[in-house]
């Protein structure tokens, strides 16, 4: 269990790592779940529009009530915080938390709130904040959510993992509110290879829709990159019910349909032929990456995977890839 100098049914002070669009709706979400938050973002006029009452770059329309305390010094955001909510990009996850390190109260959960693999040692973002705080409990929070859906308080349901199955319950009760349901789970490893990989299969989905394949061509690589993210999961330690639930098949299913998904947006501007420069960041870009050369490395079929790293790689063009993919030897279906 969680040491804390609150009483158990007393809010938490949490502290929020990230100030865009996720890292802002977090702070919502435990807001309405009663705890005090502690908001850090690194550019001052993102901290100046939270304390305004909105974040206008990166959630506009979303009204920021009181209780959000945003600030740049990232020693004051993690001032007596009983919770870490780490919502930085996952390539930068290393770099912030090197700042953070000395100043997050020892014991105190890390939650890890961005989806990707580190691109250059492909660690999950776990073994970095168990190498970087040693002394700090780490989790996981993912599942089907889109950051305006959550800041607006409509209903989501997502996971909290921990290897600590009773650090993990008591992290979802605590981040429960209206309309926000939070199961928990001890298989961490599967919780985050679920929602690192399903940002690849977004740029895909994104990408057959984008140039114009049909929907019976999106269907097939949703359903065959699932069977590519179990394999994936397997090799890494992965329950196979873990991946079948929110944080994998859940949000595979929500970001591959909807360009309310950066990665989806991104594919759909690569199938579509438009400059991807300026979009959003799309996680599945590094991650794609670092999963195809993991894949090749450990000797596992990952056909998707690879074609799309290969993409935005501009080694092969979206219908080469797709000839590539259409033209392999056939197999049964349940061959995994």
């Amino acid at each position: 269990m969680i040491e804390s100098g609150r009483s158990p049914t007393n809010g938490w002070r949490v502290a929020v790592l990230g100030g865009g669009a996720w890292g802002t709706a977090l702070a919502l979400a435990m807001l309405r779940a009663g705890h005090d938050v502690q908001l850090y973002a690194r550019d001052e006029e993102t901290v100046a529009a939270i304390g305004r009452g909105e974040n206008t770059r990166y959630l506009p329309g979303i009204t920021i009530t009181s209780g959000v305390f945003a600030t740049s010094d990232i020693a004051a955001a993690l001032d007596r915080v009983d919770c870490v909510l780490a919502v930085t990009p996952a390539q930068s996850l290393r770099a912030v938390l090197d700042v953070a390190r000395g100043h997050v109260p020892q014991g105190v959960p890390v939650v890890l709130c961005a989806k990707g693999i580190e691109r250059d040692t492909g660690f999950l973002l776990s073994s970095i904040v168990e190498e970087g705080l040693p002394d700090n409990p780490v989790a996981a929070l993912s599942g089907p959510s889109f950051a305006t859906d959550v800041a607006r308080g409509l209903p989501t349901a997502v996971v909290v993992a921990a290897r600590n199955g009773e650090l993990a319950a008591e992290l979802a009760a605590r981040f429960s509110a209206e309309n926000l349901r939070c199961y928990s789970s001890d298989d961490l490893v599967g919780v985050e290879i679920g929602g690192a990989l399903k940002n690849v299969f977004a740029i895909a989905a994104g990408a057959v829709t984008g140039a114009g394949l049909g929907a019976s061509a999106q269907a097939a690589m949703v359903t065959r990159g699932f069977v590519e993210l179990r394999r994936l999961g397997a090799a890494f330690g992965a329950r196979p019910e873990t991946l079948m639930g929110l944080s994998g098949l859940g949000d595979l299913l929500l970001t591959c349909s909807s360009a309310q998904s950066r990665n989806f947006a991104y594919g759909l501007a690569l199938g579509q032929g438009k400059p991807l420069a300026g979009l959003p960041l799309a996680e599945g870009v590094p991650t794609a990456a670092i999963a195809a050369r993991i894949a090749a490395e450990r000797g596992i079929e990952a056909p998707i995977i690879s074609a799309v790293a290969a993409i935005l790689d501009g080694k092969v063009t979206i219908g080469q890839a797709v000839t590539a993919l259409m033209t392999r030897p056939l197999k049964t279906e349940t061959d995994i």
